[in-house]
């Protein structure tokens, strides 16, 4: 009888893939009337670079102690940034890599309203405060407290070059009317209209992002560990025009990747020195 079951069990299974119930990861076509053009083709290689890309991290394979999440500071008055981001966003970003790097996380949702008062206990470093907080349900096992503060946003550099044909243009026109013949005079006018009509341009800025990660002990508050981490970000747009006809581009790594790829370095800098 109970080979019976589980031959029932596997036919059942085999089933579900035959029937593709059970498949690989979901992949989506796009419905963008664009689809398959040289412009799309351009447009998604772009994108790709800035699309979520997972690492590994080395000791991952082994389980790391309980810890919270707690929102950090964002030391930038950078208007842009501020506006994209909140220290939560961050914090969400820290929660998602430590959980892949095998850090046991608790939810700060454990917390409800008292969320703020709790970060407050940590970035004050009052120990009596904090404890009232760590006897509360799954918090109890809580080892560490997690923080990243963004201390820099700056954009340190800016360049831009371009070319307008507009007064080569010119200049070619004239030429020909001078050139006393009507054939010169028309070869003018079309070569002066050609050359003006050619614009290019190329604009590229930098910016440098620098984040802070801070280990707190639950149970004192003190500091056990710190590092510090930058990275580059590089923005850029490009076109050409040219007889009516235009090309152009625009893109680069944007902030929310940055910020989860200085996650992923912090993270992984804990995972390696720290677990």
């Amino acid at each position: 009888m109970r080979n019976v079951h589980i031959s029932l069990i596997v036919s059942f299974v085999g089933g579900l893939f035959l029937a593709g119930v059970v498949s690989a990861q979901p992949k989506f076509e796009s419905a963008s009337p664009t689809a398959g053009t040289a412009t799309s083709e351009r447009a998604n290689e772009m994108a790709d670079k800035g699309m979520y890309k997972p690492i590994e991290y080395t000791n991952a394979n082994r389980p790391g102690p309980a810890l919270v999440v707690i929102p950090g500071e964002i030391k930038s008055s950078n208007a842009t940034f501020l506006q994209k981001f909140a220290p939560n966003n961050i914090a969400d970003f820290g929660e998602i890599e430590l959980s892949k790097a095998n850090f046991k996380v608790l939810e700060r949702s454990n917390l409800g309203p008292l969320l703020n008062e709790f970060t407050l206990a940590y970035n004050l470093g009052d120990p009596q405060k904090a404890r009232q907080y760590l006897g509360m349900g799954k918090l109890k096992s809580t080892k560490y407290i997690v923080k990243f503060d963004i201390l820099k946003t700056e954009q340190v550099a800016a360049a831009q070059q371009g070319f307008d044909g507009a007064s080569i243009g010119r200049v070619i026109g004239i030429l020909g009317a001078f050139s006393g013949s009507t054939g010169g005079a028309r070869a003018g006018a079309v070569g002066g209209t050609a050359v003006g009509s050619v614009k290019t341009g190329d604009s590229t800025g930098v910016w440098i992002i620098g984040m802070r990660y801070k280990i707190m002990d639950a149970e004192t508050t003190e500091q056990v560990a710190q590092g510090y981490t930058e990275e580059k970000m590089e923005i850029g747009a490009t076109g050409t025009s040219v007889m009516g006809v235009s090309n152009s581009a625009q893109g680069g790594v944007g902030l929310d990747t940055m910020v989860q790829r200085l996650v992923q370095k912090s993270v992984w800098e804990i995972d390696s020195k720290y677990k």
